[in-house]
């Protein structure tokens, strides 16, 4: 559960971060880390417009700087993007200068003030140091679609074990996620729309 959905105490650390989103009526935010590539991405674009699903995309800088046209369908298609750095960067493992200007690289290419830390691991003054330019978008729950240890149907059972109204839900289009992403997403997406969550964009 400590990966599932941060813990309380963690979540104060960051103060104006975004786990939750307010919870006014029964909703959730679907966002996918770490694209685009062209292995895993367009299906799950294919898959959201069948659904009729408006999704955030957090987005490596290096993936869109390799596939620009796959990136400008994520933004055609009406989701939004956020910085996810350029490199995939963990704060903890890198200096606060060189994570600012990693991110700085990415926003070249990444026209949004949303950014999600790689893995939510940052240092308290990188925080603070992005949080004057962007909203930082962190999650209430991390599906683990990206783990050798997990199976598709333990992933989706995340979803149903730790989803709450106003939840923000992490996948991955990514290689390392596709076969659990491709299995899960769609069963969680029915069993959302039959718990009557409605689907909503970060904004």
């Amino acid at each position: 559960m400590l990966i599932e959905r941060p813990p309380f105490l963690y979540r104060l650390l960051f103060p104006g971060a975004v786990w939750r989103m307010p919870q006014h009526n029964k909703c959730v935010y679907l966002t996918f880390d770490d694209g685009p590539i062209p292995e895993v991405t367009p299906w799950v674009l294919d898959f959201l417009d069948k659904q009729g699903i408006k999704a955030t995309f957090f987005c490596v800088g290096d993936n869109v700087r390799k596939y620009p046209s796959i990136y400008q369908d994520v933004l055609s298609r009406g989701h939004k993007t956020g910085n996810h750095t350029f490199n995939h960067l963990q704060g903890l493992r890198t200096l606060t200068k060189n994570y600012l200007c990693n991110v700085a690289k990415a926003a070249e290419l990444i026209d949004s003030n949303l950014l999600r830390p790689p893995h939510g691991h940052i240092r308290i003054p990188q925080f603070f140091l992005l949080r004057r330019k962007y909203r930082i978008v962190m999650w209430d729950l991390v599906t683990r679609d990206y783990s050798k240890r997990l199976n598709g149907e333990e992933v989706f059972n995340n979803v149903r074990q730790y989803v709450r109204n106003g939840s923000v839900i992490v996948f991955h289009d990514s290689l390392k996620s596709v076969k659990n992403l491709q299995y899960a997403l769609p069963k969680a997406v029915e069993w959302l729309k039959n718990e009557g969550y409605e689907f909503r964009l970060i904004e």
